[in-house]
C-alpha cells in the first residue's frame, strides 16, 4: 500500500553546525530558533 505524499506547506531550512565542543552551537541554534519562531510565528 503507497503512502500518501506529504505536502510542505510552509518553507523550511536545514541548518548545519560544525565546531569544538563547548563553543556554542547549541546556543546558537536555539537563538535563531528562537528569533524565527518570534518572527515568523
Amino acid at each position: 500500500m503507497a503512502k500518501a505524499k506529504f505536502e510542505r506547506l510552509k518553507p523550511h531550512v536545514n541548518v548545519g553546525t560544525i565546531g569544538h565542543v563547548d563553543h556554542g552551537k547549541t546556543t546558537l541554534t536555539a537563538a535563531i530558533s528562537a528569533v524565527l519562531t518570534k518572527v515568523h510565528g
